[in-house]
């Protein structure tokens, strides 16, 4: 399926689902997002990434105007809705200052679909080694890969990559591999902690037999 939505490029990835707080303050993005807000329309969120648009984004809905300011600023809340891929781009759209395209609309992410037991248990010891809270929920109606995506150290290109991949099976597949190569790095991290903790106290060494 095709549509035509407006769009404002961001230096970011919007995954499906995911709640997104913007602070408005363009001229060109004012008139995009009171658009939307008299009209009830959504909006393209497409990656910018190193000076240019590769290409795909994440169609939003405003859930909230949070404060409107004097000066015409906005606060608003979004949330993710489904994935896209741009094929005619036009800055700016005749007669309006943003940007626009007409996009492919992707198919919409599963509601609840399976957890690799894998993914879930690498992510526990990331956090465990990280000392931080592991709050995710398998149970979500949000797929666990898009979940946990911004918050187990991918770059910006490796959350893009995380979001071309068109099944959820693929994403968490690839998740693991990542999550393999990051906690690798942090237990020879933790290794050499406690090497430099042992620096300098007294050794119960046992006598070598030469």
């Amino acid at each position: 399926m095709q549509k035509f939505l407006p769009l404002f490029p961001l230096n970011l990835v919007v995954y499906p689902m995911e709640a997104l707080n913007l602070h408005i303050f363009e001229p060109r993005y004012r008139e995009l997002i009171n658009e939307c807000l008299d009209n009830g329309n959504t909006f393209g969120i497409p990656t910018f990434m190193d000076g240019k648009l590769p290409g795909f984004g994440t169609e939003v809905k405003i859930t909230a105007l949070s404060k409107r300011f004097d000066d015409g600023r906005m606060d608003i809340k979004t949330e993710g809705v489904r994935t896209f891929r741009i094929i005619d781009f036009q800055n700016p759209v005749h007669q309006k200052m943003y940007a626009g395209g007409v996009l492919e609309m992707l198919p919409e992410a599963e509601i609840r679909p399976t957890v690799m037991i894998g993914l879930v248990e690498r992510v526990k010891v990331l956090y465990r080694l990280l000392e931080e809270e592991n709050t995710f929920d398998i149970n979500k109606a949000q797929p666990y890969s898009y979940q946990i995506a911004h918050k187990i150290g991918l770059t910006l290109e490796e959350e893009y990559q995380l979001l071309k991949m068109p099944t959820e099976a693929e994403r968490q597949g690839f998740l693991i591999q990542h999550l393999e190569r990051v906690i690798s790095v942090l237990q020879e991290v933790e290794k050499t902690k406690e090497r430099i903790r042992m620096n300098g106290h007294f050794k119960n060494l046992d006598p070598l037999n030469f």
